[in-house]
């Protein structure tokens, strides 16, 4: 049990500590996003540019939610929260979800890897992966908060899907910042159909200039990722657990 924003501080030292006894440990670390992407990235960036032998995983329910929904630097485009509330002048938050992934990844970490709670085959592979790799591994996992995100709880895995089928939240892999894999969307889903379910994005609804403006602009984020990370694709359905293990990127298939 380390404080909010020292995991990253903490995990170093016990890896250290075992290294010390001789021990041979992958030390797991768990965090929010709010203790991974703000408060607690420095010593996240130190354990990884130190080498240290940690699974660091990431919780990213894109707020502060334990202590009443504020946004974070992983809060998306427009939602939103107690912090970046939605009203005639604004409509929620108004800066972009940082690319964490993209920013681990620069330290040159043997591995780094998106997963979301809906693919649960696929969590578990990367989750082996990144315990087999030696030196500092990173796992984000998209993870839905129903309070905060104002949906039905019974409706999580069904949210969570949505945002990897419109693009928003892409499901890759890097090896020291080199895609190696992403999970293909056979038929993306429009934006809207994600953000309707949720109650922090439902002031984009309505007919004015610049909630449109919005929804175009959260379509052409979804629309870039899958064009960056080559998205488009026919593979094996990600919901087949006997597929779990394949995935296609540039039109050939990587196991």
């Amino acid at each position: 049990h380390s404080l909010f924003e020292n995991a990253g501080a903490v995990a170093s030292g016990m890896e250290t500590a075992f290294k010390a006894q001789g021990r041979a440990v992958k030390v797991l670390a768990f965090a929010g996003d709010g203790g991974t992407f703000d408060i607690g990235f420095q010593s996240l960036s130190g354990m990884i540019e130190r080498h240290h032998d940690v699974l660091y995983v990431c919780y990213d329910n894109e707020a502060y939610m334990n202590t009443g929904v504020q946004r974070s630097s992983s809060t998306p485009h427009a939602a939103a929260t107690t912090t970046s509330p939605a009203g005639r002048e604004r409509l929620g938050k108004r800066h972009l979800k940082k690319d964490i992934l993209s920013i681990v990844a620069a330290h040159h970490m043997p591995y780094a890897a998106t997963a979301s709670v809906a693919y649960p085959s696929d969590l578990r592979k990367k989750v082996r992966r990144a315990v087999a790799v030696e030196g500092p591994t990173f796992l984000l996992i998209h993870s839905p908060c129903p309070l905060g995100w104002g949906h039905d709880g019974a409706k999580s895995i069904e949210v969570a899907r949505l945002a990897i089928e419109t693009g928003l939240v892409p499901l890759i892999e890097l090896e020291r910042g080199e895609l190696i894999g992403a999970m293909p969307i056979r038929e993306a889903r429009p934006v809207t159909d994600y953000l309707k379910a949720q109650a922090r994005f439902r002031h984009l609804f309505v007919d004015t200039p610049q909630a449109h403006r919005e929804l175009e602009h959260l379509q052409a984020l979804a629309d870039h990722n899958i064009e960056i990370y080559g998205l488009r694709g026919t593979g094996p359905d990600p919901r087949d657990t006997a597929s779990a293990d394949t995935v296609r990127r540039g039109g050939a298939r990587w196991a």
